[in-house]
């Protein structure tokens, strides 16, 4: 397995783009480390490398995953989150507390916690809904990563439009969040939800204006038509 770790990192360090490297660091207000990558050849190299490791046990791939978390380089950090997703058919109700410890030791950018949570946390909560409620555990976490989680796990949960209510809970819990990064988040997550249902976002928006950062707010109404952004900007 170490030998895989090793042939992995040899290929990325192969493919670093001074360019990409530079470029990608603008992405970012916090330090990041990078290869300089393009991402799709990170996709590209972490799909290849996958091939050789797909019919191991479970717990072998997390352990690799672990690995490459623990390198602190975005780019590995991405492999990691798609090998994890990759191998979401097989998840269980105990997976549940490696990503949570994921999350919570490793994510350092919004990038990393988008990629994870977006897809694996994110499925495996429509597999194991009852896990919404360690969610709302993340929400009042001091690890401003672990709210943004809490929030972009419900993205395309919420495009499918199921979680709603739960949706609405979490952005209550976060509504006053001081880190942009979060309100962000949870915008995010509320824009999500009014592609199947907007007036029950539009009503949570007005309800909750007064209090509500101007952040969050622009990104939960960017979907919604000119009339009712202009009902919620109103001030």
């Amino acid at each position: 397995m170490n030998d895989i770790i090793a042939g992995l990192r040899q290929e990325l360090r192969d493919n670093i783009d001074e360019m990409t490297r530079q470029s990608a660091r603008k992405f970012f207000r916090e330090e990041v480390t990078v290869y300089g990558i393009k991402s799709a050849t990170v996709g590209k190299i972490g799909m290849e490398y996958f091939k050789k490791i797909k019919g191991r046990p479970k717990s072998g791939i997390y352990d690799l995953c672990d690995q490459l978390w623990q390198s602190g380089y975005l780019e590995e950090s991405f492999i990691a989150c798609n090998w994890s997703y990759y191998i979401h058919k097989t998840y269980e109700s105990a997976d549940f507390s490696i990503f949570e410890n994921w999350v919570d030791t490793y994510v350092s950018n919004w990038a990393s916690c988008d990629t994870f949570c977006n897809h694996t946390v994110g499925t495996f909560i429509e597999m194991f809904p009852g896990y919404i409620s360690r969610l709302k555990e993340w929400a009042i976490s001091p690890n401003r990563w672990m709210r943004r989680g809490s929030a972009v796990s419900l993205i395309v949960p919420a495009r499918k439009g199921i979680f709603l209510n739960e949706i609405r809970e979490i952005a209550t819990i976060l509504l006053m969040d001081e880190e942009d990064m979060v309100q962000k988040g949870y915008g995010w997550m509320l824009k999500a939800a009014s592609q199947a249902h907007q007036k029950e976002v539009f009503d949570f928006v007005i309800r909750n204006k007064a209090k509500m950062p101007r952040t969050a707010l622009r990104y939960a109404i960017e979907k919604m038509p000119a009339n009712l952004k202009a009902m919620a900007m109103e001030k």
